[in-house]
């Protein structure tokens, strides 16, 4: 064996022991005298091969989101009936639906607007799954608009079914304002183009207070926040969360995976 490939040998693993003995805590593998040999080996061998350091931060990175993910669908699997099954939540979608996906949204939100395309290319592109719109206006304390887009949404929901529903949503979001643009005018333009004529004064704090305990219960931190899963029989491994706005391949791909899970 070339000098080279042992000593990467022994770098890689050593690292590997390190990591072992972070996680578990085992009985020391090497002298102390073995352990200062390795450690000069090791500074040696990553200074001319950093890209060892990368692989290894990637890794890391990667068992930390699926550890993230799995705590997330937990979370998800014991809050199914208040994600599937609340009345006061605007839904779309067959009944015979097999997948839902689910939207925790704040009407103000940046990255919920440029997400709001890619939801609605899903939506034409799978019409047998089940919507779910979580209304959430976590910046209701610093723009008012917030608030109101979001009991107007619900309004109009109640008011108007579903069909119409979808239409104020795409509506408040074709506006292109946010982060404190939108205006009075802006949802009352969305409102009427759903067919409601005069803008609606009434107001759905409990429904907005359920929503946000429940989306911080799910571990969400901000918006959007969108789940997919099955219906009926979900498992921590067909439950996909994207705490953060995505695009609509990887939402086709989690929705395909709540699909044909078995």
């Amino acid at each position: 064996m070339k000098l080279k490939t042992l000593t990467a040998l022994i770098v890689t693993t050593y690292i590997g022991f390190n990591f072992m003995a972070q996680a578990s805590a085992p009985q020391p593998v090497f002298t102390p005298e073995q352990e200062a040999r390795i450690r000069e080996l090791a500074a040696g061998y990553l200074v001319t091969h950093p890209e060892i350091l990368v692989t290894v931060s990637q890794k890391l990175q990667e068992q930390q989101q699926l550890r993230k993910q799995k705590l997330y669908a937990l979370n998800v699997m014991e809050h199914q009936t208040e994600l599937l099954q609340d009345p006061d939540t605007p839904t779309t979608g067959p009944e015979g639906a097999r997948v839902a996906v689910i939207e925790f949204f704040d009407y103000q939100c940046v990255f919920c607007s440029q997400f709001a395309p890619e939801l609605n290319k899903v939506m034409k592109a799978q019409p047998d799954v089940r919507y779910i719109f979580k209304e959430w206006p976590i910046f209701g304390s610093r723009w008012e608009a917030s608030l109101q887009a979001a009991h107007q949404g619900l309004a109009v929901w109640k008011e108007k079914g579903p069909e119409a529903y979808v239409t104020y949503h795409n509506a408040i979001y074709a506006s292109g304002h946010h982060e404190g643009n939108l205006t009075a005018g802006d949802i009352q333009a969305a409102a009427t183009k759903a067919g409601v004529n005069a803008t609606n004064e009434a107001s759905h704090p409990t429904i907005l207070e359920k929503n946000s305990t429940l989306a911080e219960s799910l571990g969400l931190t901000g918006t959007p926040g969108v789940i997919v899963m099955p219906l009926t029989g979900a498992t921590p491994d067909t439950i996909t969360v994207f705490p953060e706005a995505v695009t609509a391949e990887k939402l086709l791909a989690a929705i395909q995976k709540a699909t044909f899970a078995k």
